[in-house]
């Protein structure tokens, strides 16, 4: 994997298409056991354990696999592990602080957990 410098950080427009498609999966699963009209936290719960689980384990969530993003160590480009996946989570379902970024494209959940959300290159062709 490319280093951040090498990198192109995870833009607003990909990282709110990741997080719709992870709510929407959510939403869908959580369907199955409530009804999100009459109890609207079981979604909101499932996103928080879907991020924890994907992004301290494997570094992306399903949406974030298909915007081609990856979530790494602000520090170290390495994982971020389940502690600071689940600080991120917690604040990515408030959304405010999602939204509230630096200049690094950082929101306030990412600066708290230590991570940064980048842009996977292409695949080559291949020859």
């Amino acid at each position: 994997m490319a280093t951040r410098d090498q990198a192109e950080l995870g833009g607003f427009g990909r990282r709110l298409a990741a997080l719709i498609i992870d709510w929407a999966l959510c939403m869908l699963v959580a369907s199955f056991f409530a009804n999100p009209q009459e109890t609207p936290w079981p979604p909101v719960l499932l996103l928080v354990a879907v991020n924890t689980f994907f992004l301290g384990l494997f570094g992306q969530t399903p949406g974030m696999f298909l915007a081609r993003l990856r979530c790494v160590s602000f520090a170290d480009n390495g994982a971020i592990g389940l502690g600071r996946a689940l600080i991120r989570a917690l604040l990515l379902a408030l959304f405010i602080p999602a939204v509230i970024m630096d200049g690094d494209g950082r929101g306030l959940h990412d600066r708290a957990a230590g991570s940064i959300v980048l842009r996977l290159p292409r695949p080559s062709a291949p020859r």
